[in-house]
């Protein structure tokens, strides 16, 4: 690769010039901390095992080592395959993904990580799918087995910017999109699977498939385990209900208001109007009442809240089973929203709205490699939360934690990684290697 120099005139008579010629060098000295997440829950592994093998001729790049190399990539923020074009002679990268940093071959160029995400088609995806649903099995159960599961479901927008097969407009969201369903688990906010749809599928387009799979997988994993659902309006359609009643789960979902609904709520909200005019103070009030709109099957309870505000009114509605009273019970329900801060970890520090394949299935594959690189750095994030860490972005984590400059020397007793002394994220780097119970 050409080298060339760049000068500074930093101070009076400080000149630095700087250039790109350091060999074994990394800027990525965290990376033993992802490969020690992966080893634990076997994700790469699991996800490799059910790749089909495209290749015809010799094999130079095992799948595991190409699912590593790209998983770990997006996970240091590198998600571009173009990446590849240098971060393939990484001495770390090499390492972590099974190579010697001097001796053994480069890892993987650009056309060859290509080439494996455009190899898959919609069985291989399924089959991708069910890995990742069976790596959160074994890390959920991993402090016991769990009586009682929260699925929370939700919807989120990836923007596309050229002729992907399956984008499509979203009168909603006012863009070309693809529109994927993420579950997580409401109690533990792991990543359980998520499902690519086309641009302009309705919010609730494929859950039933996607749960009454989770409900067996996860029963015959757990027998006895008793599932609960959480979703916002969106999902807020009778098919749901009737499955979650012939599955024996719970549910709460938000319900879209409606004149109806609106005058079951009135008495509620005058009086809470009464309340906040004579305190000039919000006044947040809830109540129940059974409901069936034309469309259901049977009536329902539904709880509303009626809050009163200085800048106006404000009602609020959802469907369930649960028994709670009605302001725990909507309160219980609001909590939905942290998964929002999990959507913007996957998306916004993991990149998982990055799907710029032209093939429809090769971004469903792609979706699944940022949702494996969440899981890595998830998992830091929970042992760090475990040594009395307060909970980070993973952007934040990843900064402080992986994106530490260091050189990869060969020594006479082996391989020794020298770090920056000055990084800030050195405290973290000693409470993770000094947890209990690491091997």
């Amino acid at each position: 690769m050409p080298q060339s120099t760049t000068r500074f005139r930093l101070a009076e008579q400080t000149t630095l010039t700087a250039s790109f010629d350091l060999d074994q060098v990394t800027s990525d000295g965290g990376l033993p901390w992802l490969a020690e997440a992966d080893d634990q829950l076997g994700l790469c592994d699991a996800l490799a095992a059910v790749l089909p093998e495209w290749r015809t001729g010799p094999v130079r790049h095992p799948l595991t080592t190409l699912v590593r190399q790209r998983v770990f990539q997006i996970a240091c923020g590198y998600v571009d395959q173009n990446d590849a074009t240098t971060l393939r002679h990484d001495p770390l990268l090499k390492l972590v993904c099974g190579r010697q940093p001097r001796s053994d071959a480069a890892l993987a160029s650009q056309p060859t990580l290509s080439r494996l995400e455009n190899a898959v088609d919609r069985r291989a995806c399924y089959r991708l799918a069910q890995a990742l649903v069976g790596v959160y099995l074994r890390a959920r159960e991993r402090a016991g087995r769990p009586r009682h599961l929260l699925l929370d479901l939700d919807g989120t927008d990836d923007p596309v910017h050229g002729q992907q097969e399956g984008a499509a407009y979203h009168g909603y969201f006012r863009q070309h999109m693809y529109h994927p369903l993420l579950v997580f688990d409401g109690q533990t906010d792991q990543l359980i699977t998520a499902v690519l749809r086309r641009g302009n599928a309705h919010a609730s387009h494929g859950v039933v498939a996607v749960l009454k799979r989770l409900v067996r997988t996860c029963r015959q994993r757990w027998p006895g385990v008793s599932i609960e659902l959480r979703a916002d309006s969106g999902f807020a359609v009778p098919t749901l209900y009737d499955v979650c009643a012939a599955e024996g789960l719970t549910y709460t979902i938000g319900l879209v208001p409606n004149p109806r609904l609106e005058a079951l709520a009135a008495p509620l909200l005058t009086e809470a109007q009464r309340q906040q005019a004579a305190t000039d103070q919000k006044v947040r009030l809830a109540g129940e009442a059974s409901y069936q709109a034309a469309s259901w099957s049977q009536p329902r309870r539904v709880v509303y809240k009626a809050e009163a505000l200085p800048k106006g009114p404000n009602t609020r509605f959802v469907v369930t089973t649960r028994a709670d009273p009605p302001l725990a019970l909507y309160d219980w329900y609001v909590d939905r929203g942290e998964p929002e801060g999990w959507i913007k970890d996957l998306k916004l520090a993991c990149a998982a709205d990055r799907l710029s394949d032209h093939r429809f299935w090769a971004n469903q594959f792609r979706l699944l490699l940022h949702a494996a690189a969440y899981w890595l750095l998830d998992t830091l994030r929970r042992w760090l939360v475990q040594r009395g860490v307060p909970r980070q972005q993973l952007d934040t984590l990843r900064l402080q934690l992986i994106k530490i400059g260091g050189w990869v020397r060969q020594g006479l007793t082996g391989l020794r990684l020298h770090l920056a002394s000055s990084h800030p994220g050195a405290p973290l780097w000693h409470l993770l290697a000094s947890r209990p119970g690491r091997r």
